[in-house]
């Protein structure tokens, strides 16, 4: 576990487990936040929560998926690479995300006000968007925002029932509804601000990169690929395995310098961006633009 996070644990009087309460049947320590009453309660305490719909690509539970262990180095790792230069900010990520996931393995996301100029509700998928510079050279930057499936997740360790966890077999951080209390202890850890909580279902969500969509073979070939991707009419959304460096993925990060986003978290995201390039007005040749350091 990283020491920024075993202090900021420390200073919220969290108890440091690592990681926390790994195994199902594990004891919550005093303090964890789960509502137990008893210290020595275990999760088969906690009142289950409703029925989760799904996919039947997609397990509901995480038992039957090998766990990585904490730092441990995994031979593939499935991320999306974005293209900040071609991002238009028209939302079809954001939209389409949520349309496979209202009837995915996600189940019905809620929505207190899914329109408007301020929507509310739960999201895997945002766009934020941002004005750089002064008029008349000011630009307007897109930055989306998910789960960035990070290699050292801060979101797993302090979880207090082994909900979040990272699969050995594709590197894809997701949380198991059965056992999440809604807690937000991972809430708190991410330093992306990635998990949001269904205030309907109280459990923890986050982007999964359509689990349930790029292994179902029921699906064309060209279509196991995540929503977002598959919807994005600027192919500003790449989706691969990082660590196979023939990937387009891998190509698209060693080609076009990419880089990940607030590396001194130390939480080694698998999710990267490719920098804008702008007009250099003087000879019209093309530049890289500043990174953009952090998500708010």
């Amino acid at each position: 576990m990283m020491q920024w996070l075993k202090d900021l644990m420390a200073s919220a009087g969290q108890p440091v487990r690592e990681p926390a309460l790994a195994a199902a049947g594990g004891a919550c320590g005093e303090g964890c936040g789960c509502g137990s009453t008893a210290a020595s309660a275990t999760v088969r305490d906690v009142e289950p929560r409703p029925p989760v719909a799904q996919r039947s690509a997609a397990p509901r539970s995480g038992q039957d998926r090998v766990r990585a262990e904490p730092g441990e180095t995994l031979a593939k790792q499935l991320a999306l690479v974005i293209d900040l230069n071609v991002c238009v900010g028209c939302h079809a990520c954001v939209t389409s995300c949520k349309q496979w996931n209202t009837s995915g393995s996600a189940g019905p996301l809620a929505d207190e006000k899914p329109y408007g100029a301020d929507p509310t509700g739960t999201f895997f998928n945002r766009v934020q968007t941002y004005e750089a510079n002064t008029f008349p050279g000011t630009e307007t930057i897109h930055f989306p925002k998910s789960c960035l499936h990070c290699e050292d997740p801060p979101c797993v360790p302090v979880c207090p029932t082994g909900a979040s966890y990272k699969r050995k077999e594709d590197g894809i951080v997701l949380v198991d509804y059965d056992k999440c209390i809604g807690c937000k202890y991972c809430a708190w850890a991410c330093p992306y601000g990635a998990r949001e909580l269904d205030e309907e279902r109280q459990v923890m969500t986050k982007c999964t990169l359509c689990v349930d969509r790029i292994y179902d073979e029921k699906l064309p070939k060209e279509d196991r690929k995540p929503a977002c991707v598959k919807a994005c009419p600027t192919g500003a959304r790449l989706f691969g395995d990082v660590k196979d460096p023939e990937s387009e993925v891998s190509k698209a990060i060693r080609e076009r310098g990419g880089y990940s986003l607030m590396p001194e978290w130390e939480t080694n995201p698998a999710n990267q961006y490719l920098p804008r390039r702008v007009t250099d007005e003087a000879g019209g040749a093309t530049k890289i633009q500043p990174r953009l350091g952090g998500m708010s």
